[in-house]
């Protein structure tokens, strides 16, 4: 028998009507998230990565109806090709996207780690991006990403140490 939920989902209320035990994961993408990747279903790679109420969570390891009445955040509700996040242009900028299919999972736990930390340390970061898998780029860049990001975020709110 189905059940009702509704989601914020990047800061619009939806409603749906689901099976008990659909995953947020397959939700989402039913629902035209498509940045949200289907990796591993074993909350391993990190592909699927959201915020749930600020949060980085793996989508396929949470059944949708565990999230209702939660305010979601997917990678298209960071930004857009028009305005992308400071995150998204410094992936872009420094090379630290080839495939891409890692990478909107990877940019939801930067943008965790950033919203907490603004001025990360290298360890920091690497522990951020310990939990999304990428078998393309390696990790330098996707570092070295991060503190691009970190710093135009900082300097944007007028923070300038470093």
């Amino acid at each position: 028998m189905k059940k009702n939920l509704k989601l914020q989902i990047n800061g619009t209320w939806k409603e749906f009507s689901i099976e008990p035990g659909t995953l947020l994961l397959d939700l989402l993408r039913t629902a035209g998230y498509q940045g949200v990747k289907d990796g591993c279903r074993e909350g391993e790679c990190g592909a699927c990565t959201v915020h749930i109420d600020g949060r980085p969570i793996n989508s396929c390891t949470l059944f949708a109806l565990q999230a209702d009445g939660r305010s979601i955040t997917t990678i298209e509700g960071l930004g857009n090709p028009d305005h992308p996040h400071p995150i998204q242009e410094a992936f872009v900028e420094t090379g630290a996207v080839q495939c891409g299919f890692c990478i909107p999972g990877k940019i939801m736990s930067v943008k965790a780690l950033l919203d907490r930390n603004p001025d990360p340390d290298e360890h920091q970061i690497r522990e951020a991006l310990s939990g999304n898998l990428c078998r393309c780029t390696g990790y330098v860049k996707q570092i070295e990403a991060v503190k691009l990001a970190a710093r135009r975020i900082r300097e944007k709110k007028g923070d300038h140490h470093e």
